[in-house]
């Protein structure tokens, strides 16, 4: 690399997006996933060892999917090769593993091949990774933000280890809110901090790229609460921790009493004051089960398909599939019989009920219950 590729690299560096230039260069940075990198996480544990096996990260965008491999890639003793879902097929695939094979070969040293977004793979792509994932010759690292269950092929799936990857909570944003505005050399107020950690909905590159908006906004780097809004695009209404908690109750009762004006009414509220969409949609999920359950079977059928258009559509639109939502469970007829039917069961077996399975139900491939006795012809 001459003088000039230095220099322009360096450039790009410092002109890189917050986001990128607070990435995190050792475990200890990473701010969030406690229970995969935590003093006894597993994950940690198998980086630190370097005894990685194939894995796949998923979870919603901003958890660290990406920040996790390439941590992996500066402390691991192996060679690191990245790959986009979107932009490589599968020649691209085969000349990563000839050139993994070739690097074992001939120094002994081992590949971690990262796919970002790997479920954007067609079933050809993610089989030609078959072969050496299952050989040992490379080490996958998958990052995804949908299910695998549905969208990587289960022979892929079977040789990797899922993790799930959570939203970041509250503290966690703040902690890089604070690390963001250190790096710019900016103060940003408590309130326009607390203002962008509750809209940016767990996702920490989103939090970090509105800080830099934000700071883009305000005179001599003091960030307030004013810049905080501009930079959202968005009214900061009271709508503190406790009032996040109190309207999505309202929300609830109302529907539970059959009162769709007042269900929609705290369901504007809530994308008002810019509530994640997804939050809503998950509560609605359960009040479906919870307190219609089969009085209605078509209630969760109907939460979920709304869901679902929150994350294909997104807001401002999908604030039309929620109201939908709300409207057929406030409308619909109520029932208590599914909390109370599991209740029971779960009280059963609190109580004392034999746990061991009758004979008759049974797994009939078990060579204890398959064989059956001749019948006899007396």
């Amino acid at each position: 690399m001459d003088l000039f590729t230095q220099a322009a690299l360096q450039v790009l560096r410092d002109q890189a997006p917050l986001a990128a230039r607070l990435r995190p260069r050792t475990l200890d940075d990473i701010v969030g996933q406690s229970h995969l990198l935590g003093a006894d996480g597993p994950l940690r544990r198998l980086i630190e060892s370097d005894r990685l096996s194939s894995i796949i990260l998923w979870g919603p965008p901003g958890t660290g999917k990406t920040t996790i491999a390439e941590v992996i890639a500066t402390v691991t003793s192996r060679e690191f090769v990245r790959l986009s879902a979107v932009t490589s097929g599968v020649k691209d695939v085969r000349e990563v593993i000839d050139a993994a094979r070739d690097r074992l070969g001939q120094n002994g040293r081992r590949t971690i091949v990262f796919v970002d977004e790997i479920h954007r793979f067609n079933a050809t792509q993610q089989d030609s990774l078959l072969p050496a994932v299952e050989a040992g010759l490379i080490t996958l690292i998958g990052a995804t933000t949908e299910n695998p269950f549905f969208q990587v092929n289960a022979p892929l799936r079977s040789r990797s280890t899922l993790l799930r990857l959570e939203v970041l909570c509250d503290d966690d944003l703040g902690k890089l809110l604070e690390r963001g505005a250190a790096v710019e050399s900016a103060t940003l107020a408590p309130e326009a901090c607390a203002l962008i950690v509750q809209r940016c909905g767990g996702d920490g590159r989103q939090a970090l790229t509105s800080l830099e908006v934000a700071i883009a906004l305000a005179k001599d780097k003091q960030v307030s609460l004013a810049h905080a809004e501009a930079a959202l695009s968005t009214s900061a209404l009271r709508y503190g921790r406790d009032d996040h908690y109190d309207v999505v109750s309202a929300l609830i009762k109302s529907m539970r009493a059959s009162d769709e004006q007042a269900a929609l009414f705290w369901l504007a509220r809530m994308i008002e004051a810019g509530d994640d969409p997804r939050f809503i949609a998950r509560r609605l999920i359960v009040f479906a089960s919870e307190d219609i359950g089969l009085a209605d079977a078509t209630a969760l059928g109907v939460a979920i398909a709304a869901a679902s258009a929150v994350e294909h559509v997104g807001l401002p639109e999908a604030r039309y599939n929620l109201a939908h939502a709300v409207m057929h469970l406030a409308g619909a007829p109520k029932s208590r019989g599914v909390v109370e039917a599991i209740d029971a069961a779960q009280a059963a077996l609190l109580g004392g009920a034999s746990i061991e399975v009758p004979r008759h139900l049974r797994d009939g491939s078990s060579p204890h219950d398959s064989v059956i006795p001749p019948r006899r012809y007396d």
